[in-house]
C-alpha cells in the first residue's frame, strides 16, 4: 500500500457544488469522507454560477426532474440556515419569487402551454408557477421595458451566492471532520478489495464506495469503473455591473440583483467546446436583451465578465447512476448544482449511504438514452 493512502468509508472525487455538498450530507450521516479535488484549475461550473434556486420551467420533459428539483427547493431554506449556524458562512439564500419575462405573443403561447403541461402532472399546487400579465408585473417590478408582454411567475424559485454556498460547504466539511485533498486530480480508477482505489499525483486513496462528482472530468474516469456519463459542454457568459441601490425585488430567468448589490446579467448558451473566453458579441447580446427587458440598465457600468462551462447530458436532465460492474461506485452529473444543492447533501446523500436510489431517482439513469 502506498505510505500516502488513506482509507475512508467513501471517496468523493471533485470538490465543486455537487461534489462538496454530497461529501457534507454523508459527513452528516456519520461516513468518514475524503475529497479529492482537482482545485481551481478545474472547469469549475460552480465559480460561473448564475445563482438561482429555479423551480418554473424545469422537468417539462421529464416530470421526475421536475418534482427533484421542487423537493430541493423546498429543502433549501433549511438547509441555507443549517450551513450557516454550522460554519458562520451564510449563501445569502433568499426565496422572493422568481420572473421569467415575456417579449412577444409566440413566446406566451408557449409557456402557458408548458404551465398547463406541467400543472396536469405535478398539479397547480405542485408546480406553482403562474402567468402575470402587464399590470400584474409592473406591480411586481417597475421600470419595466414596452417590449414585455407579461411574465412566469413562481413563488417556488429563489437565488444564493454560489461563491459563498462553495466556501461554506468546503468549511462544514473540515468541521466534520472531512479529510479535503486539494490539487488532487484523479489519474487512475480501480477496484481494491471490497472498496477503491483512487491514484493521484501526490499518491493513493482508499475507500469502501466512491462517488464520481467532477464534472466534465467524470467523462473519462466514469469507464474506469464501468460508468456511462453521456455529457458535453455548454458555455454561457455572465456580465456583472457597479453596485447599484435595489432595482431588482426578485430574481429573473436572466438577471438578478445580489445582497452586494450588483447586477448579474447572463443567459448565453454556446456550443463552443471547453472554451471559457468571453466573446464581445454574445456580451453585447446579453446586454442588449436586458435592457429592452429592463431599460434601467442602460446607464450602469459593466465592472466584471466571465465564461463558464455547464454540463449537460443528452437531453439536458441530470445523470446518476450506480455501477452495475461495480457495486460501490456511482456518478453524479448535472447543471443545476445550485438548485439541486439541497437534495444532494440531504436525500441523495442519504441514498447513497445506504447503497440504493430511490424509485424516482433511476429515472435519471443513462439507459434513457439506449433506445434514443
Amino acid at each position: 500500500m502506498n505510505n500516502n493512502s488513506i482509507t475512508s468509508d467513501v471517496l468523493v472525487v471533485g470538490g465543486g457544488l455537487v461534489g462538496a455538498a454530497i461529501a457534507w450530507g454523508l459527513l452528516d450521516r456519520g461516513l468518514t469522507v475524503t475529497v479529492l479535488d482537482e482545485g481551481d484549475i478545474a472547469l469549475r461550473a460552480s465559480r460561473g454560477n448564475f445563482g438561482l434556486v429555479w423551480v418554473q420551467s424545469k422537468g417539462d420533459k421529464m416530470h421526475e426532474y421536475a418534482r427533484w428539483t421542487r423537493r430541493s427547493a423546498d429543502l433549501w431554506p433549511d438547509f441555507a440556515e443549517h450551513l450557516a449556524e454550522e460554519t458562520g458562512i451564510s449563501p445569502n439564500y433568499e426565496k422572493p419569487g422568481g420572473l421569467h419575462f415575456i417579449l412577444s405573443e409566440e413566446e406566451d403561447r408557449r409557456v402557458r402551454a408548458q404551465h398547463q403541461r406541467m400543472h396536469d402532472v405535478n398539479g397547480e399546487r405542485g408546480y406553482g408557477a403562474e402567468m402575470l400579465d402587464r399590470q400584474q408585473l409592473d406591480k411586481l417590478v417597475p421600470g419595466l421595458g414596452p417590449e414585455v408582454i407579461s411574465g412566469s411567475y413562481c413563488k417556488h424559485d429563489g437565488h444564493a451566492n454560489p461563491l459563498l454556498l462553495l466556501h461554506a460547504l468546503h468549511k462544514g466539511l473540515g468541521l466534520r471532520g472531512g479529510r479535503y485533498i486539494p490539487d488532487g486530480r484523479v489519474e487512475t480508477l480501480e477496484r481494491d478489495g471490497d472498496g477503491f482505489r483512487a491514484t493521484t499525483s501526490h499518491g493513493s486513496y482508499l475507500g469502501g464506495r466512491i462517488v464520481l462528482a467532477a464534472g466534465h472530468g467524470n467523462k473519462v474516469l466514469g469507464p474506469m469503473l464501468g460508468l456511462d456519463v453521456p455529457i458535453h459542454p455548454e458555455k454561457g457568459e455572465i456580465l456583472v455591473t457597479e453596485r447599484v441601490a435595489p432595482l431588482l425585488p426578485m430574481p429573473t430567468h436572466v438577471l438578478r440583483q445580489t445582497n452586494e448589490g450588483t447586477i448579474m446579467i447572463g443567459d448565453s448558451h454556446e456550443n463552443t467546446g471547453y472554451s471559457t473566453d468571453s466573446v464581445i458579441p454574445v456580451m453585447s447580446g446579453i446586454a442588449q436583451y436586458a435592457i429592452r427587458c429592463f431599460p434601467a440598465l442602460r446607464n450602469l457600468r459593466v465592472v466584471r465578465s466571465w465564461g463558464a462551462v455547464r454540463i449537460l447530458s443528452t437531453d439536458g436532465f441530470p445523470v446518476y447512476q450506480q455501477s452495475t460492474d461495480f457495486s460501490g461506485a456511482y456518478t453524479i452529473n448535472c447543471h443545476s448544482g445550485v438548485t439541486l444543492a439541497a437534495a444532494h447533501a440531504g436525500p441523495l446523500a442519504r441514498m447513497i449511504a445506504e447503497g440504493e436510489f430511490e424509485p424516482e431517482i433511476t429515472a435519471f439513469s443513462p439507459r434513457r438514452f439506449d433506445h434514443a
